[in-house]
């Protein structure tokens, strides 16, 4: 292994100890339900989910739990931007 990639590998390690580094703009996960697979997806600030619930009611125990645990990682969200009224 050369060199580069030695330093690569290192500094990886020690981001990965850093994750408030990180900001999730945007991720797709597939949820095994208890009757079904959903996708539940976070895009610039806003949570989606296939789920009949979330439908009704815009959040779910999918999305609820996806963001619990995204948030124990230590990663930030990025958060939704509102359109700024005049």
């Amino acid at each position: 292994m050369d060199s580069a990639m030695i330093g690569k590998i290192s500094k990886a390690r020690e981001y990965s100890q850093e994750p408030e580094r990180m900001t999730f703009v945007s991720f797709s996960v597939l949820f095994n339900g208890k009757h079904q697979t959903y996708t539940v997806s976070f895009d610039h600030g806003k949570w989606s989910c296939e789920c009949d619930f979330f439908g009704q009611r815009g959040v779910c125990s999918h999305t609820m739990a996806v963001e619990k645990v995204v948030g124990r990682s230590g990663v930030t969200l990025e958060p939704s931007i509102a359109p700024v009224e005049a």
